[in-house]
């Protein structure tokens, strides 16, 4: 089980086939594997070994997907990093993993130093972009052509593939390795439940760090497909690029998706290349759905439903199963059945699996469970539990597997398809002088599903404003994670036996009426 073993066979069966397309540049897979063979010496040549991380700080490209590959061919692990980071959440993780190499854009190149400068051990910046290299880092172009191709350094199976970074229940971001089974076992099931098939055509609109988007990296070139790439998601972006480059497949998130919807391009719009829109990330309303099946009539939509824990699908919505109507109709609020690949269980606080229809914690196991988290030993134990992903979504399964998702147990908001983790907001709100305690909670949005709100009780004798609030943790964590709305309280916040602040209380007004306590 190995992640090279693919894109060898891709360029076996396909070798004058399109790989990538990207803005004016194309190449084969054969033309690709001859560029990953000589990045992965590059990278060797400027230290990477067995084992060692390799960061990526950048928008989409076709030079992503080659980073993609040619890390793992050379020995070492990715570490693509979230773009809407702090350069402070970017200096932890790369401090956090002992990355040594960062490859950085055209967008985050002004950025990079400063990163640099907060990371004592990041040695090496490699300049990805198109523009002009900035001084101090070395050429990405320039690398893989003085480079000679270099043997695949044969990883495979629970070897380090990767690192991905989370949020974290502390309040700081969580590391998760996935290993090279998880990614071709991962890679085979999403083929299949995705509906690839030889000849798939995939756009590549969702950001490519984001584990939702880098599980179709396998997944298509498993078929030898073709992988088109837009740098970020607009609406105008997306649909002029269904347009001109006829990709049969493709992902939005629910904030995406309604954003395409309410585009007035959409309707001028060529969309008849289009077969499948995956969504996931988090959960989608029945009347955006409605929307989308009038829009795209002749698209079939699938939900997946997982973590980057799981590499990342747990559970698939077939497409037979989006419909208001027929047998099939009742399912669409489902987060659909395990996947091939995997075994699912709703269980209560005790590990014990409990009968259909009651509400526990949704467990999972299988070959796509992550081996744990970098440097925490502490919270990978209480993760992984004799082999089971404990997910932290609270959810019933019904008498035909169906995974209905009710709460989280885990204290995250999901707000445009990105996880937010209370504490990471409590504690930048806690760095400010005016605060002595905060709750953050997630409150109903329609536009982002959930929104991140801010209970805050101020210090005597201090006053702060909202507005100053949110631009001090927009000093401090990324944009999405900032509250979106602040209130102030002088009553103590309602806790536990144990002392801990009954968020489901503070949350109650904001979700009363509903039959589900997250969007």
């Amino acid at each position: 089980m190995q992640i090279t073993s693919v894109l060898r066979r891709a360029v076996q069966v396909n070798p004058k086939g399109t790989a990538t397309v990207f803005k004016d540049r194309s190449q084969s897979w054969s033309e690709l594997l001859d560029r990953v063979q000589r990045l992965a010496g590059a990278l060797q040549s400027l230290g990477m070994t067995p084992g060692d991380r390799v960061a990526l700080l950048s928008l989409n490209s076709d030079r992503f997907i080659e980073y993609f590959f040619a890390t793992v061919w050379g020995g070492g692990a990715m570490m693509p990093m979230n773009i809407r980071w702090a350069p402070a959440e970017c200096a932890y993780a790369l401090n956090d993993a002992g990355a040594e190499i960062l490859l950085v854009d055209d967008a985050f190149a002004t950025a990079a130093p400063a990163i640099q400068a907060q990371v004592p051990g990041l040695k090496t910046l490699v300049f990805c972009g198109d523009g002009e290299t900035p001084e101090g880092m070395v050429n990405y172009e320039e690398i893989i052509a003085a480079a000679t191709p270099t043997a695949d350094a044969d990883r495979s199976h629970d070897d380090l593939a990767g690192i991905f970074y989370t949020g974290g229940t502390t309040g700081f971001p969580k590391g998760v390795m996935l290993s090279q089974t998880n990614f071709y076992v991962s890679g085979i099931s999403n083929a299949q439940e995705l509906k690839v098939v030889d000849g798939t055509v995939y756009l590549h609109a969702a950001p490519m760090f984001h584990i939702a988007d880098l599980l179709w990296f396998m997944a298509i070139t498993f078929v030898a497909g073709t992988h088109v790439v837009i740098p970020m998601f607009t609406p105008e972006a997306t649909l002029e690029a269904i347009e001109t480059h006829k990709p049969t497949h493709t992902l939005l998130v629910p904030v995406m998706l309604q954003m395409m919807l309410a585009s007035p391009k959409l309707a001028e719009t060529d969309i008849s290349s289009l077969e499948l829109i995956g969504y996931g990330a988090s959960p989608i309303t029945e009347a955006t759905l409605a929307d989308a099946f009038k829009a795209f009539p002749k698209v079939a939509f699938m939900q997946a439903f997982g973590q980057t824990e799981l590499s990342p699908v747990a559970t698939v919505l077939d497409s037979k199963y989006h419909t208001l109507d027929g047998p099939n109709a009742g399912k669409l609020r489902s987060a659909g059945r395990a996947t091939r690949v995997c075994e699912i269980q709703i269980v209560d606080e005790a590990g014990q699996a409990l009968p259909v229809g009651e509400i526990g914690e949704i467990a999972v196991k299988g070959p796509i469970t992550m081996l744990g988290y970098w440097n925490k030993p502490d919270a990978t134990v209480k993760t992984l539990v004799n082999g089971w992903v404990m997910t932290g979504d609270a959810g019933y399964m019904d008498d035909e597997g169906f995974v209905f998702l009710m709460d989280r147990v885990k204290d995250m908001i999901v707000s445009g398809g990105e996880n937010v983790y209370s504490a990471e907001v409590e504690n930048a709100l806690a760095q400010h002088p005016a605060v002595a305690t905060s709750a953050v909670i997630g409150i109903p949005s329609e536009q982002w599903g959930e929104s991140v709100h801010a209970i805050v009780i101020l210090n005597p004798d201090m006053q702060t404003t909202p507005d100053k609030l949110m631009a001090h943790c927009h000093e401090l964590i990324a944009g999405y994670k900032c509250p979106r709305s602040i209130e102030f309280r002088t009553k103590p916040f309602p806790l536990s036996g144990a002392n801990k602040v009954l968020k489901t209380e503070l949350r109650k007004p904001f979700w009363e009426g509903r039959d589900r306590q997250i969007s």
